[in-house]
């Protein structure tokens, strides 16, 4: 017995895949200006305060880019 199916996928116009550009851009900066917060108040930081946390200067770019990007 053969069964046919017939299922479509939503190809959106347009406006919708210029929604979809906007909406991830708007969450691409918003991460961005997450990260340049997080880097600027490790950054304010001084060396005395940044080694109770256990880093060094050379690793706030780092941490703050990992609590941003890479956080799941």
């Amino acid at each position: 017995m053969a069964y046919a199916s017939d299922i479509r996928t939503a190809n959106g116009g347009l406006a919708d895949r210029f929604a979809a550009l906007t909406k991830d851009l708007g969450a691409r900066y918003a991460r961005y200006k997450t990260y340049r917060a997080t880097l600027n108040e490790l950054a304010a930081l001084s060396d005395a305060e940044l080694r109770d946390l256990g880093l060094c200067r050379a690793q706030v770019r780092s941490v703050a880019y990992e609590h941003v990007y890479d956080a799941h």
